[in-house]
């Protein structure tokens, strides 16, 4: 019998290894846990169990939780709306089944098929991230396995929506670039390599102004939707929970905000974090960081501030993306601020926390808007990088942001026109960088230089841009599909509007003592002239304009939260 079971086993195990060299790190991706882990899990979690051919969990719907396999075989596989289904692994006693979405409670990103009669543990999002908080050496292993998975279900380019159009259209980039910040799998069909989009664009008879079409995992059609409306028909977007309070709203997810709900949720606080676009805020679209302090080989943007919004998520944070936060009103009825959101209920809280960042600067050239989206940009991205292949591109700008962009872009384009207003670029941009721009052969500087003039195609392309020089009537121009504008941010501060915050001539939000409210008053150095509103990050006053200095803002905002909260609820004497 013994022999039997081996030669029964072997197919199996081959199996396996085949899938499980697949995916990047598989050991730390589908680690298994021992008897004694299990026992460990089990009072954080209950018994449930599921027939042959079952779902545990299903694309597109709320996922309940991680399940914990104790007999039986669960097969994964991801699934698109267009009916194609890719196996992904088959999980066994031992093995859990999970990957971020589960911290929250969002919307499965494939099926899990119970094969065969199953058993299992299953832990809800609130008692999984009470796991892994109790059990730090265990819940640094499942925390790591639910990051690779995601990656990996992303690289692996099979399910999530599905963009149908063609590669270099706006909408295709402006929603690829949408996903890609958010950490959302998907994938792009391209109507002329690939029949089944040919077969969809047949039956839709798309415009132009259709592209993308975008399939989701029911099978619904949308026409070039906005982000929000894309972010709803896949689940992305939550929302206050009936009448909740919570402790402290976020508004805005850059490193900031990341770092106030980091901190204030993993000392029991109770978090809503708001953004109108991505976790990251303009730090999450910078190809490459590296001076911030313990990533000695630099780390992208994205890359670091993803590892913040997971951390929060599992502090409990709840993080609302892409919510546009329309005004604040301070009056503060039944104790709590109101936070007015478009398309959703509003948001209450005991106190606010403005980190809502900058918006990126429009320089004044004639038709820009014109071209937005379909020739020029405000970021750079692997998305936009790959418009770039083997073409000369443009840059404007000369700060820190901008050279990290030059840098990146050389790697893809035939080269880089750098265009700088100043005369130099010592002023602005750290020496690091100015040192790996002067020794990257295809990066032009072109100082004391500016855009006069877009010119584009009859599609609305951009073709041609033309500059002249600030210190002569020399004008000259160049045939360029992509123009790259790093030319500084103004602050995000509208929603401000009519709640009593003072801001400064810029914009920017005053706090502490350099507010005349405030003066002759023991305050907060990051408290508004409103009492319980605090500012961090860029859109401070002041602040340094740093992703650094905006998470030692963040971290330290937290301690004037829990004591104006603990004043809050002292009873009236």
């Amino acid at each position: 019998m013994h022999e039997v079971a081996m030669g029964q086993d072997e197919p199996q195990r081959t199996d396996r290894d085949a899938q499980l060299s697949r995916f990047i790190r598989p050991e730390q991706t589908f680690p298994a846990l021992t008897p004694a882990e299990i026992e460990r899990i089990r009072h954080f979690g209950e018994i449930r169990t599921f027939v042959d051919g079952e779902l545990l969990f299903e694309t597109g719907k709320p996922g309940p939780g991680m399940f914990v396999v104790l007999k039986g075989l669960v097969a994964i596989t991801q699934r698109d709306g267009l009916g194609h289904v890719t196996p992904v692994i088959d999980q066994g006693p031992g093995q859990f089944l999970a990957e971020l979405s589960q911290l929250s409670g969002q919307p499965a990103l494939v099926d899990g098929r119970a094969e065969g009669d199953v058993e299992t543990l299953l832990l809800p999002p609130d008692r999984l991230r009470a796991l892994l908080v109790a059990e730090a050496e265990l819940g640094e292993r499942i925390m790591r396995a639910l990051i690779l998975r995601r990656v990996n279900l992303i690289q692996g380019g099979a399910g999530g929506p599905v963009l149908i159009g063609p590669s270099n259209s706006a909408g295709v980039v402006r929603l690829q670039g949408f996903l890609t910040r958010n950490g959302q799998p998907h994938h792009l069909l391209d109507p002329d390599r690939d029949c089944d989009a040919a077969e969809l664009i047949a039956r839709y008879s798309p415009k132009p102004e259709d592209w993308p079409l975008v399939v989701t995992a029911d099978g619904a059609v949308l026409r070039n939707p906005n982000e929000t409306e894309l972010a709803r028909a896949i689940g992305m977007i939550g929302g206050a929970k009936g009448d909740r309070i919570y402790d402290v709203a976020v508004v805005g997810c850059g490193p900031a905000g990341l770092a106030t709900a980091v901190y204030a949720a993993s000392e029991g606080l109770s978090v809503a974090v708001l953004d109108t676009r991505a976790f990251g805020g303009q730090a999450g679209a910078s190809a490459r960081i590296e001076n911030y302090l313990g990533f000695p080989t630099g780390i992208s943007g994205q890359a670091l501030t993803a590892r913040a919004f997971t951390q929060a998520q599992k502090f409990g944070a709840d993080i609302m993306i892409p919510v546009t936060v329309k005004s604040l009103d301070c009056t503060r009825d039944n104790g709590a601020f109101s936070v007015a959101l478009e398309g959703c209920d509003p948001l209450r809280s005991r106190a606010v926390v403005v980190a809502s960042g900058a918006r990126y600067r429009r320089p004044e050239i004639e038709n820009l808007d014109k071209f937005e989206g379909r020739g020029v940009w405000y970021w750079a991205s692997p998305v936009e990088a790959r418009l770039c292949a083997g073409e000369e591109v443009a840059l404007v700008g000369a700060g820190n942001s901008a050279g990290q962009a030059a840098v990146f872009l050389s790697g893809h384009a035939r080269r880089v026109l750098m265009i700088i207003r100043g005369g130099g670029l010592g002023a602005s941009m750290s020496r690091y960088l100015i040192e790996r721009i002067e020794a990257t052969p295809n990066i032009e500087l072109m100082f004391n230089t500016e855009i006069t003039a877009l010119e584009g195609d009859e599609a609305a392309l951009l073709r041609r841009i033309r500059w002249k020089s600030r210190l002569s009537d020399d004008e000259d121009f160049a045939d360029i599909r992509n123009l790259f504008l790093f030319v500084g941010a103004d602050p995000a501060t509208s929603w401000l509007d009519g709640c009593g915050v003072t801001l400064d001539r810029g914009g920017f939000v005053v706090t502490g003592a350099q507010s005349e409210q405030n003066q002759g008053k023991l305050v907060a150095p990051l408290e508004t002239s409103v009492p319980g509103v605090y500012a961090v990050g860029d859109v401070r006053s002041g602040s340094v304009k740093r992703v650094g200095g905006a998470i030692g803002e963040g971290a330290q905002v937290v301690a004037s939260l829990h004591g104006y909260l603990g004043d809050v609820a002292k009873p009236a004497l």
